[in-house]
C-alpha cells in the first residue's frame, strides 16, 4: 500500500491512529524514501492531506529526529502558514530537533519567535520547549534565557505556571532577579489558586537558591 494511501484522511477516518501507526512504522523501518514522500505531500497535497502529513512527521520527529531533521527549514516556512494546524504542527516538529540541530534552531529564533506570537496554545507551548532546551546550551545560555523570560512576562494566565516551571528548571544565577521579578509580578494577577501555588513554589526554590 502507498505510503498516502495509509494517511488517515485516505482511509476516510477521523482518528489520528492511522497517522500515528504510519510515523511508528517509518520510524522503526527507518524509512527516508518513506519520510520524504510525506514531506512531499505536505507541499503539494489538499488540506486535509497536509494535516495528516505534518503529524506523521512531528511523530516520526518524537521518535527517530534524524529522520526529518533535513527538513528543518520546511518546518519554520511552516510557521507563516495560513492554516493554524500547519503552524502549530510545524513548531512540534521543530521541538523534536532541540538535540540534533541546535544551532540551526539557535539561528532560526527570531522566526520561531514570531510563528509563538502568532500561533496557537500548541505553539506557544512547543516554543518554550524549544527555548528551554536551549537555553541548556551553554553558548546559547544568556541570549535565550532571556527571550524565554521575554516569553514568561507576556505568556496567558493559563500557561503562565508551566511555563515558569519550565524557566525555573535551567535559569542561571545572572537571570534569577529578572526571572523572580516577574513571577513576583504577574502572581498578582493569577487570581486561580492552585496556579498561585505552582508559581508559588517555583518562587520559594528559587529563593533558596535551587
Amino acid at each position: 500500500m502507498s505510503i498516502l494511501n495509509q494517511l488517515s484522511s485516505s482511509l476516510n477516518r477521523r482518528d489520528e491512529i492511522p497517522n500515528q501507526e504510519l510515523a511508528r512504522a517509518l520510524a522503526e523501518k527507518g524509512d527516508r524514501k518513506g519520510v520524504r514522500e510525506v514531506v512531499g505531500a505536505l507541499q503539494s497535497g489538499n488540506q486535509n492531506i497536509k494535516n495528516d502529513c505534518i503529524k506523521v512527521l512531528y511523530e516520526v520527529g518524537e521518535l527517530k529526529p534524524e529522520l526529518i531533521s533535513e527538513y528543518l527549514p520546511l518546518f519554520v516556512d511552516l510557521l507563516k502558514s495560513k492554516n493554524n494546524r500547519l503552524v502549530w504542527g510545524g513548531m512540534t516538529a521543530l521541538s523534536t530537533l532541540t538535540t540534533l540541530e541546535s544551532a540551526i534552531l539557535y539561528e532560526r529564533l527570531p522566526e520561531i519567535i514570531d510563528g509563538a506570537y502568532r500561533g496557537s496554545v500548541i505553539a506557544k507551548d512547543h516554543a518554550v520547549k524549544i527555548l528551554v532546551a536551549l537555553a541548556g546550551v551553554k553558548e546559547y545560555t544568556d541570549d535565550v534565557q532571556l527571550l524565554l523570560l521575554d516569553r514568561l512576562r507576556t505568556s496567558p494566565d493559563n500557561q503562565f505556571p508551566t511555563y515558569a516551571e519550565k524557566t525555573g528548571q535551567v535559569i542561571t544565577e545572572p537571570h534569577k532577579s529578572l526571572f523572580l521579578s516577574i513571577l513576583h509580578a504577574r502572581l498578582e494577577e493569577i487570581e486561580q489558586e492552585s496556579k498561585r501555588k505552582r508559581v508559588e513554589k517555583v518562587i520559594r526554590r528559587i529563593e533558596k537558591g535551587g
